[in-house]
């Protein structure tokens, strides 16, 4: 993965005239970009990832341009009113929206009007692909691999399984391990990963699901033990093996989620190619290091690796949401 993120970082540095505007040719935005203040939406609040990995690129891409990117949190709905509000801006690259798969994704698929229509609204800029969840079982169950989990399960009856959302990946994780194994996992749904750490703390469930920068305070407790990662390996634990490497075939445990920008779909090419750039050359900055190192997160990726992944990666979500019996609503 180093050489990767090496290659990535050379051609960063490499691109010509990054801290320079220049002319874009269309019909929503004449003359050279950015002409003013940037607005960065965050459709989550503010002090979580989402946010401040808004603020760090946003810092970075100010110092580029030499114009001011002011990142404003409008959370709600799923990330859902603020994503509208960026579908409803103008198409110049003046309105940038950061937000999350679920936002991106999930929503199209469990919402029949969240306001904004992601193929005929938003066009995806750059993304940073999710890093891996960890499945977390209670010490008290014995668990340390996904086959010790099933056999805990088929002998229990009953399992309770922390998710910090219903329709989150946890709970679609749970509903393709009780498909494959014909377990009778049940959702605990938690209003954010906090709280379901917390029940994961006070030893109320068997199991739970989520970041391994979150599940530190259960993990340096020894409240929890990590016997699987959902789709990739966390480089802090290279040891714990992925559910698919464990014998887990959905192909939801292919998936990885992501956190990323979007602009207006009529914003002119040359703009996202631009905006882009800059996220790409904003992993080298050491603030954006520090805030990705925090979370355990990859560097964000150009403009036609990200839309390969969103393409990849919409249908299996949708597929695992019909099977959940999350219709748009």
């Amino acid at each position: 993965m180093s050489a990767k993120l090496d290659r990535r970082h050379f051609i960063a540095a490499g691109t010509t005239a990054l801290a320079m505007p220049f002319i874009v040719r269309g019909a929503s935005a004449q003359g050279t970009w950015p002409a003013r203040q940037i607005r960065m939406i965050c459709s989550y609040p503010a002090g979580g990832q989402t946010d401040l990995l808004a603020r760090a690129y946003g810092e970075f891409i100010s110092k580029q341009v030499g114009k001011t990117v002011v990142v404003e949190n409008k959370p709600g709905a799923s990330g859902a009113i603020g994503t509208a509000e960026v579908a409803r801006a103008e198409p110049d690259g003046h309105t940038i929206l950061c937000s999350i798969s679920t936002t991106y994704i999930m929503n199209r698929a469990v919402m029949k009007n969240p306001g904004y229509d992601m193929d005929k609204d938003l066009t995806l800029v750059s993304v940073i692909p999710g890093a891996g969840l960890l499945l977390v079982a209670n010490p008290k169950t014995g668990v340390k691999t996904l086959e010790d989990f099933v056999a805990f399960a088929r002998k229990s009856g009953k399992v309770n399984f922390g998710t910090y959302s219903a329709g989150s990946a946890p709970h679609m994780t749970i509903n393709e391990l009780n498909k494959q194994y014909g377990l009778n996992i049940e959702p605990v749904h938690y209003r954010g990963e906090a709280p379901m750490w917390t029940g994961m703390l006070e030893g109320t469930l068997d199991a739970a699901m989520g970041s391994y920068t979150a599940a530190q305070s259960v993990l340096q407790s020894d409240r929890g033990t990590v016997f699987a990662v959902h789709s990739k390996k966390v480089d802090a634990i290279p040891n714990v093996k992925t559910l698919p490497e464990q014998g887990a075939t959905s192909k939801f445990f292919t998936v990885s989620g992501f956190t990323g920008w979007a602009v207006p779909k009529a914003t002119p090419q040359p703009v996202v190619d631009r905006l882009a750039e800059l996220c790409v050359a904003a992993n080298g900055d050491p603030k954006v290091k520090e805030v990705l190192a925090t979370f355990v997160l990859e560097p964000a990726i150009g403009f036609k690796e990200t839309n390969a992944l969103y393409q990849r990666e919409l249908p299996i979500w949708i597929e695992s949401a019909k099977s959940l019996g999350l219709e748009p609503a």
